[in-house]
């Protein structure tokens, strides 16, 4: 149960790390993008809420999303990557978490397709992710603002499929590991009763038993 528990903080930890990394290795590309329409970002973040999403999805826990959103701020704040948000980067981090882990619950609790599930829940956690950062910072309004939330949702949409086909992949993988696992424990009891048999009869046969 232990390795369980620390298999499961180890691939949520790494998810938190992808995520950050994700969003640091796409920052020029999306800087281009962004740059060109004039809006302040709503791509980055869709990658990085990617990584959240295969990590509450893999392995479904509700709170998880809000919780690696609340390291991956901690961390953003240590390693001077908190943006435009400054001192208000965990608020810009935590709430799109919080949304992974309501959308993905309501879709596990409606048994909607992961695939849907994921693409809904980085759309919305991007368009949250954006109107927070607009609230807090930008104060965009009209055209402007329209845009920048439809770049977030477009964004969102394209990286929650991408999410959506990771998962299939990973929990596929996940699978014929637990498969071999059980077959493993298999073997083993079943090796482990017959030496245990083995013996009960050799004792019983025994004379010395018998005095």
């Amino acid at each position: 149960m232990k390795h369980e528990k620390l298999r499961k903080l180890i691939f949520w930890a790494l998810c938190c790390d992808l995520g950050l990394f994700a969003k640091r290795l796409i920052a020029p590309a999306a800087n281009l993008i962004t740059d060109a329409l004039h809006i302040p970002g709503g791509i980055g973040t869709s990658f990085s809420l990617l990584f959240l999403v295969i990590g509450c999805c893999v392995i479904p826990r509700f709170g998880s999303g809000a919780l690696m959103g609340l390291v991956q701020s901690v961390l953003a704040v240590l390693f001077g990557m908190t943006g435009s948000m400054g001192i208000f980067a965990p608020v810009g981090y935590v709430i799109p978490g919080l949304i992974v882990d309501l959308v993905l619950w309501a879709g596990r609790k409606s048994h909607l397709e992961k695939m849907t599930s994921c693409c809904l829940a980085n759309v919305l956690a991007s368009a949250a992710a954006a109107l927070a950062a607009n609230l807090i910072v930008f104060r965009l309004q009209g055209i402007v603002l329209a845009l920048y939330v439809a770049v977030s949702l477009f964004s969102g949409a394209v990286t929650g499929l991408a999410a959506g086909r990771a998962v299939r992949s990973l929990e596929a993988i996940l699978k014929t590991h637990e498969g071999k696992d059980i077959i493993h424990e298999t073997k083993e009891d079943s090796l482990s009763d017959h030496l245990h048999s083995g013996s009960s009869c050799g004792a019983a046969g025994d004379p010395a038993s018998y005095r």
